[in-house]
């Protein structure tokens, strides 16, 4: 009997559950987003998911859609190897169209903590964990070749990084999908808990897309890696990589009013584009030549 009953209310759990995540899926593609033309091939996107509408919650969601053409703007990686700068200071120092904040660094002393790599030079090495373990921020990495942007996944050797032949390398992480799988997520704090979250995601043909979500705000609760993971997939992206979230989390475009900052960052605790926080790297759009 007991047996039968548990098994019962697995069922209606279960049903609850898969009924929630569609209906979130429809909320997400079914959205008005507004969209702006910010350069060839390229447009940005926003909406505010109110009254609680998304994972049970209010959602402030932006991203930029490069699509793979010629036409389109080039990646480059904005980097400091010591130094602490915002995002919009990044993107106006290289001429760039759009920029996002990049990979975990040291917040006291500057510089990242991740591998990166640009023009073919090292900038940074990866800081290792305590035995000499790769952090989940380690264990994927954002190359560009060409101008192009792609992912690919840690092959569990101590040197895969430096083994990769791109120009241009950015580690990060945790990797969210590649190639349409889900990867596995531990249920650790920084995964489970909503925070502020920055990522890439990549579709089948190429489209590149720069997502920023907000949180630490009742107009906006962030999201956790779980429900960033679902995001990314509703979008249409095959594999997708999570980047430094929290108060560093900017999308900053040259072209748009004040200081260009498209979201909401989280560390002056206000609801408005001023509270941006320095870092040590940026992933940008830059005109094509």
């Amino acid at each position: 009997m007991l047996k039968s009953f548990l098994f019962s209310l697995a069922f209606v759990v279960g049903g609850y559950v898969a009924s929630a995540q569609n209906a979130d899926s429809l909320t997400l593609v079914k959205a008005k987003w507004q969209k702006q033309r910010i350069a060839p091939k390229t447009k940005l996107y926003t909406f505010h998911f109110t009254q609680n509408s998304l994972f049970q919650a209010n959602e402030q969601l932006s991203f930029i859609e490069v699509k793979n053409s010629k036409r389109a703007p080039v990646f480059a990686l904005g980097y400091e190897a010591q130094e602490l700068k915002t995002t919009p200071t990044f993107g106006k120092a290289n001429q760039a169209i759009a920029a996002i904040n990049g990979t975990f660094f040291d917040v006291k002393n500057g510089g990242s903590v991740d591998f990166i790599k640009v023009n073919g030079q090292v900038i940074n090495p990866n800081r290792l964990e305590k035995g000499n373990k790769r952090a989940r921020h380690q264990q994927a990495a954002m190359v560009i070749a060409n101008g192009k942007l792609s992912l690919k996944k840690w092959d569990g050797t101590a040197n895969w990084e430096e083994k990769l032949t791109e120009n241009d390398v950015m580690l990060s992480g945790p990797l969210l999908r590649f190639n349409q799988i889900d990867e596995s997520l531990d249920t650790a704090a920084f995964n489970r808990l909503r925070h502020p979250r920055s990522a890439i995601g990549l579709k089948p043909d190429g489209t590149v897309l720069l997502l920023t979500v907000d949180g630490r705000h009742e107009n906006s609760a962030g999201m956790s890696l779980f429900e960033l993971t679902k995001v990314m997939k509703w979008l249409g992206c095959t594999s997708a990589i999570n980047l430094d979230g929290g108060g560093s989390t900017t999308l900053w475009l040259a072209d748009m009013p004040g200081n260009g900052i498209v979201n909401f960052p989280s560390d002056n605790k206000k609801w408005d584009h001023e509270g941006e926080r320095k870092v040590a790297n940026v992933i940008m759009l830059k005109p094509r030549k």
